[in-house]
C-alpha cells in the first residue's frame, strides 16, 4: 500500500507542478533552467548561428558561380580572338590545300581593313539595287572574305568564312547568306565556309545540306 500511496503522491505532485507551470510562464523558464543542461539551453542559439552560417555559405557559393561564369565568358572571348588571329595567318594555305584554291587574297578579316577591291563593288551593287541593306550588312560583318581561283580551271571564286570556336548552325547560316550576297555582287562562283575547333554531328549534317564547307583547325597549333 505504501508503494501505491507513493505513486499517487508522485502523480499528484506532477499534476500540481504542470498546473502551476501552465499558470505561470516565468516558472516554466526557471524549471527548464533547473532541469536542462547549458548545452540544451544554448541549442536554439547555436541552431540560429548554423542557419546564418549556411545562408552566408550559399551566398558565397552563388557569388563564386557568378565569377566562374564571367571567367569562362572571358576565356571564350580570348579563344575567339586567338582563333581569328590564327586564321588570319593560316587561312590562305588552309583554303588552298583543302578547297583546291590558288592565288588566295584576303580582302576582309577581323585584323585588317576591308580592301577597296571588295568595298567598292559592294557599294556599287547596293546603289544599283543588286543587293539590299541586309545583304550589305551581312557582307561587312563576315569574318573573312577571300578572293581566289580554282586550281582545276583557274576560274575566279569568292569565299565567305565565318569563324567560331564551336561551329553552330548560326555560323552556317551566316556563311551561306554572305556567299549568296557575294554572288549577287560579282556574278561569280562563291563558296560558303565555316572554320573552328569543333562542330557537333547534327551541325555537320546541316552544313552538308546547305553546301557549306567545314575547316576544322587544330587548337594546339
Amino acid at each position: 500500500m505504501a508503494t501505491t500511496a507513493s505513486s499517487v503522491d508522485s502523480e499528484s505532485l506532477v499534476a500540481r507542478i504542470i498546473a502551476e507551470l501552465q499558470a505561470d510562464p516565468d516558472a516554466r523558464t526557471l524549471l527548464l533552467r533547473a532541469l536542462l543542461t547549458n548545452e540544451w539551453l544554448g541549442m536554439p542559439i547555436r541552431l540560429e548561428r548554423m542557419e546564418a552560417d549556411v545562408a552566408v555559405l550559399k551566398t558565397d557559393v552563388g557569388e563564386l558561380k557568378t565569377r566562374m561564369t564571367r571567367v569562362e565568358a572571358d576565356v571564350a572571348v580570348l579563344k575567339g580572338d586567338s582563333l581569328e588571329a590564327k586564321l588570319h595567318r593560316r587561312i590562305r594555305p588552309l583554303l588552298s590545300r583543302r578547297l583546291d584554291l590558288r592565288r588566295t587574297q584576303v580582302l576582309q578579316s577581323p585584323v585588317q581593313d576591308t580592301r577597296p577591291e571588295l568595298l567598292e563593288p559592294v557599294e556599287r551593287a547596293f546603289d544599283a539595287g543588286d543587293i539590299d541593306d541586309k545583304q550589305e550588312t551581312r557582307i561587312s560583318a563576315t569574318d573573312f572574305i577571300v578572293r581566289a581561283q580554282r586550281k582545276a580551271d583557274r576560274a575566279p571564286v569568292w569565299v565567305a568564312v565565318e569563324a567560331s570556336n564551336a561551329i553552330a548552325r548560326r555560323d552556317l547560316e551566316r556563311a551561306r547568306q554572305t556567299a549568296d550576297a557575294l554572288k549577287a555582287v560579282f556574278s561569280q562562283d562563291t563558296l560558303a565556309v565555316v572554320a573552328g575547333y569543333r562542330i557537333e554531328p547534327q551541325d555537320r549534317r546541316q552544313a552538308d545540306e546547305a553546301g557549306v564547307h567545314i575547316l576544322l583547325v587544330d587548337e594546339e597549333k
